[in-house]
């Protein structure tokens, strides 16, 4: 009878450590490891809010799809909006694009993100201090913060590429003589901080989302419609064709 009760123990023992297997299994998915990882970072020009107006995602995608690039966009938030397949795939849908978010904001966030994702090997940073001179906050600190984000990025991974946007300008009637000052600073500011940042594993460059860009692009004030989001993806491509493996 003890031989039982003993024989019993272990067959329990068996099953509550078979139980504590399964809950094991249940820990977070491993990070990231496809080639050519890119996180699209920013505010809401990266989010888009359709149908009210876009982000430049899905065009890129399509782009970069249809030109046989091996690549996954990543980030720790999802695109719910509906999107036409592409050549019989379903769009990317995960970025880093957080409506009204300011650099330091972003700088805050980031490290958290990284932490789940795992580390991109290509940053696209839209409209660096965009939403800093929207709410009237310093020009100097917005930098600073711009400077901390890439130090950030090239902690997680010293070769990382990042890709800084020159952003485009808000819609024409809204660029007070403060906006033009801060949107015209921060146009040579970003130059700067690409050469200052670049080092001899991680490149820094910049895209020129500014020139050509007009009222027509945008859905409203500040977002780009249909029209500006192919505009800013065809500049990103252009860009990422150069540096993709």
């Amino acid at each position: 009878m003890i031989q039982k009760i003993q024989l019993l123990a272990i067959a329990l023992s068996l099953v509550a450590l078979s139980a504590c297997s399964k809950e094991d299994d249940s820990s977070p998915s491993p990070q990231n490891t496809s080639i050519n990882k890119i996180l699209p970072l920013g505010a809401s020009r990266v989010e888009g809010s359709r149908p009210e107006y876009e982000s430049y995602r899905y065009e890129l995608w399509k782009d970069l799809k249809e030109n046989n690039w091996s690549f996954d966009f990543i980030g720790t938030r999802t695109d719910q909006a509906s999107y036409p397949i592409f050549n019989d795939m379903n769009f990317d849908t995960d970025h880093e694009g957080r409506g009204g978010w300011t650099s330091g904001e972003i700088l805050e966030g980031l490290g958290g993100w990284l932490d789940q994702t795992g580390a991109p090997d290509i940053v696209l940073l839209s409209s660096p201090g965009g939403n800093d001179a929207l709410e009237g906050l310093s020009y100097t600190q917005a930098v600073s913060n711009i400077y901390s984000i890439i130090d950030t990025l090239q902690e997680n991974n010293p070769n990382i590429t990042v890709i800084i946007e020159q952003m485009a300008p808000a819609r024409s009637d809204v660029m007070t003589k403060e906006l033009t000052a801060f949107f015209i600073q921060m146009q040579q500011e970003v130059l700067d901080i690409a050469a200052n940042k670049t080092t001899n594993t991680s490149l820094v460059t910049t895209v020129d989302m500014f020139t050509g860009f007009n009222d027509a692009l945008l859905a409203d004030d500040v977002h780009y419609n249909q029209a500006g989001a192919v505009f800013i993806a065809n500049r990103y491509y252009t860009t990422l064709a150069t540096l993709l493996e």
